[in-house]
């Protein structure tokens, strides 16, 4: 197993950000500065540490992926985050892109519903931030986390075929939530969306083309077959 050094990984987070996110549209500074700053080797099982600054998606346990940097990036600039923003990351993984979205001022609380990734998103976290900065906590995917809510944004780290309206009636007015959809028909492939909850109305806008792997707890169940 190739062993990462400090320098090693400094110099792959800046290969990362100048090859991978400013040529793809990433220009939020804040966004920049945690993916500059953290270490996303520590957000993987140690076999996978080697890969965490490659652009591919990283397959984990469980039939779940971590996603490239670029689509990290470019989800959390969707959602235009303030300081002490409420943030809700549903299927937080391993929970690297809920400790970027800390990183730039968000209090983010990580809803992770297996056990063995958020085992690791606990071990990754811990030190990184001051209390209360990631709440990291066990639960249904697709109900979401009602006793933190209202949020100001919300993130599904994960492609879904649609948005519960369990999640986006989480938001706040004026609330964020930014997703990964399955294609639409035919010929068309998986899109990254921002929708906005406005005078009680919730609303989607297709942003950007990307792909990842589904996210299983919202996955149709498999009928039968006659």
């Amino acid at each position: 197993m190739e062993v990462l050094t400090a320098l090693d990984t400094t110099e792959a987070r800046r290969r990362m950000v100048d090859g991978q996110l400013r040529p793809n549209k990433v220009t939020d500074p804040r966004v920049i500065a945690a993916m500059l700053d953290l270490p996303r080797e520590r957000f993987l099982p140690p076999a996978l540490a080697a890969r965490a600054y490659g652009d591919g998606i990283i397959a984990l346990p469980g039939g779940r992926a971590m996603v490239t940097p670029m689509v990290t990036a470019r989800l959390i600039q969707l959602l235009g985050l303030r300081d002490g923003d409420r943030m809700l990351v549903v299927g937080a993984g391993t929970g690297y892109l809920a400790a970027v979205a800390a990183h730039g001022g968000a209090r983010v609380t990580a809803l992770e519903e297996d056990a063995a990734l958020r085992g690791i998103a606990a071990k990754a976290l811990a030190g990184l931030f001051p209390p209360g900065a990631v709440t990291l906590v066990a639960g249904s995917l697709r109900d979401g986390h009602a006793a933190g809510a209202p949020y100001d944004a919300l993130l599904i780290e994960g492609e879904v075929p649609a948005i519960p309206a369990t999640l986006s009636g989480q938001l706040a007015e004026g609330g964020r939530l930014a997703a990964i959809l399955g294609a639409k028909g035919p010929g068309a492939g998986p899109r990254a969306v921002i929708g906005r909850n406005a005078g009680g109305s919730f609303s989607v806008t297709d942003a950007f083309d990307c792909a990842t792997v589904p996210l299983p707890a919202f996955q149709p169940a498999p009928g039968f077959v006659f």
